[in-house]
């Protein structure tokens, strides 16, 4: 197990002349829409020399715009939020796979494609937090958020949301379609509200009295740490953080990882950007920036990161866990997990 110590619409995606093939430079498709990452770019390019050109969108809208493009694709790189759309790309043939020594031996083998067509380069905890003045005794397990003594307490955001579908999916992999379909119904039966809004948007319910408790991915709490969130910084101490499954499987990580686009033209310099992405200093800024976790073990941690103590996650291959989303899916819509 790992122990860690302490938008825009298809018609706006910005147009840039993308050239076929320039031997310093490398073309981005990229739906991590934060203003940190900038660093990353700028200081790839004074290492290499290689300009990054970059399209941002939204994850689907990029997807459907590769796929458009076909063979014709300018796209060298993509990079993308959570395993789910890491699995939609390959399975729609937009990656291909790619031969580096230096990410087989960064990058863990559970937070990589079975195929070596994605990486993942940072992570999100998907855990439990509560009202620490309403609630006495708070869920220590997923499996517990089912439990009809917090029904009307639980806010949780829809079953469209990727973060969502993965963790129902991690549950799938570890205890089966049967068991996870009874947590998913026992979740809807306890739900405060109907799902809404972000994760910053259940931590606000907890200040606001409406959630009991509420899930939510690590760097958005630690966000609220390390600056003034509206709704959650200036009553951060009402809320309490659960690491969930520390006797069992560990916390449920959220990957943000990227793969070489299946018709690259500058594929020598897309793979030299993963390895740069699996390097301490770019690994560091991943957390100092964007309050999230390496993936690179021994990295230092943020400060607003190492603040949520120590705790084990789950290891399980999250190839294995992608697998099991379409399940996923089709288990939200049958317990009518809007």
């Amino acid at each position: 197990m790992t122990h860690f110590k302490t938008t825009t619409s298809a018609a706006a995606l910005i147009a840039l002349a993308l050239p076929a093939l320039a031997d310093g430079e490398l073309n981005l498709y990229s739906s991590r829409h934060y203003d940190t990452d900038e660093r990353l770019y700028s200081d790839f390019t004074e290492q290499t020399g290689i300009t990054i050109n970059r399209i941002e969108g939204k994850a689907d809208e990029l997807l459907a715009r590769m796929q458009a493009e076909g063979a014709n694709s300018p796209a060298d790189l993509l990079l993308t939020v959570d395993t789910s759309r890491l699995k939609r790309a390959k399975d729609m043939g937009l990656l291909q796979a790619i031969d580096s020594a230096t990410l087989e031996a960064k990058i863990p083998a559970n937070l990589q494609d079975d195929d070596n067509q994605w990486y993942g380069f940072s992570q999100r905890g998907r855990i439990i937090f509560y009202d620490k003045a309403g609630v006495t005794n708070p869920p220590a397990t997923y499996m517990d958020l089912a439990d009809p003594a917090y029904k009307g307490q639980v806010c949780i955001r829809s079953s469209t949301n990727t973060y969502n579908q993965t963790l129902l999916a991690s549950i799938v992999t570890h205890e089966g379609e049967e068991k996870a379909t009874a947590w998913a119904q026992g979740v809807v039966d306890n739900m405060a509200r109907a799902p809404q809004g972000g994760d910053t948007d259940q931590l606000r319910g907890i200040v606001s009295g409406e959630c009991g408790i509420a899930v939510s991915n690590t760097y958005y709490f630690a966000r609220a740490i390390r600056k003034d969130v509206k709704g959650v910084s200036a009553d951060i101490d009402k809320i309490g953080v659960v690491f969930p499954d520390q006797d069992g499987n560990g916390a449920h990580m959220n990957l943000s990882g990227g793969g070489v686009a299946a018709h690259a033209p500058n594929k020598e310099n897309a793979i030299k950007f993963l390895e740069y992405l699996a390097s301490d200093s770019a690994q560091v800024y991943f957390s100092n920036g964007n309050d999230e976790y390496p993936t690179v073990a021994g990295v230092e941690l943020a400060d607003s990161v190492k603040q949520l103590g120590e705790f084990k996650a789950d290891d399980v291959n999250l190839s294995d866990v992608a697998e099991n989303i379409p399940t996923a899916q089709k288990i939200f819509n049958t317990v009518g997990w809007e």
